[in-house]
């Protein structure tokens, strides 16, 4: 025979609010030890809100910010860390090709002159026009027009001749191991039936340590007239 329940389960016990609210009245603010445990446990989560809050304003905020910078500046860091990898690792071949941009230029270096040279320069072009049998009615070298570290110097010619030679003497004046250049080429045909060749030769030299001596003064006086124009 089976024995009865004689009572039902417990009833589950809700938040008593009126208590709490009951807890709060009356507290001595002297004596916070005799208050009610829910009244000291708001105490108590208020002043850590407090305190964490007074920590971030004056001393963690600013911590935030210098770590925040940090770690950007260790991405930079980074970033720079392999692109410098990537320039040691082809180091050898940076050299390779700056020793082969070194060549090239001295190369194209020798193929100037230098100031005393020019005189035997325009020899060869006026040699080179003759050795055809070309007639020079004008060959008037004009002023050095100075750039960076070479100067210029324009020739205006005027030669005469059959079809052939003046042919020739372009090629020649090409082959030469200085650079010449011919611009602003015009041909015509005199009374003669001969063809006329009207250019502006122009060939180059570097300059001499005293001019580019003189270039760097006058670069520096001119830089020193333009600030003081400027106070």
């Amino acid at each position: 025979m089976k024995a009865k329940s004689t009572g039902a389960p417990a009833a589950r016990k809700g938040i008593d609010f009126k208590r709490i609210a009951q807890d709060f009245k009356g507290l001595d603010p002297n004596d916070p030890g005799l208050w009610p445990a829910a009244p000291r446990v708001v105490v108590f989560v208020g002043l850590l809100a407090l305190t964490i809050a007074g920590f971030w304003w004056f001393d963690w905020q600013e911590q935030v910010a210098v770590l925040e910078q940090r770690q950007a500046e260790e991405v930079q860091l980074r970033e720079s860390w392999v692109a410098k990898k990537r320039q040691a690792v082809n180091l050898e071949e940076h050299r390779r090709q700056l020793a082969e941009i070194d060549r090239q230029f001295g190369a194209l270096l020798k193929q100037l002159p230098n100031r005393a040279e020019m005189d035997s320069l325009l020899s060869d072009i006026n040699q080179a026009g003759l050795g055809r049998g070309l007639q020079f009615e004008l060959f008037k070298p004009g002023a050095d027009v100075i750039k960076e570290f070479y100067a210029e110097m324009p020739i205006d010619v005027k030669v005469s001749g059959v079809y052939h030679d003046l042919g020739e003497f372009v090629a020649d004046v090409a082959r030469m191991p200085r650079i010449v250049t011919l611009n602003n080429v015009g041909v015509e045909t005199d009374k003669d039936g001969r063809l006329k060749l009207d250019t502006k030769a122009t060939t180059y030299r570097y300059l001499d340590e005293e001019e580019l001596a003189q270039q760097r003064q006058a670069a520096q006086a001119a830089q020193a007239a333009k600030q003081g124009n400027k106070k």
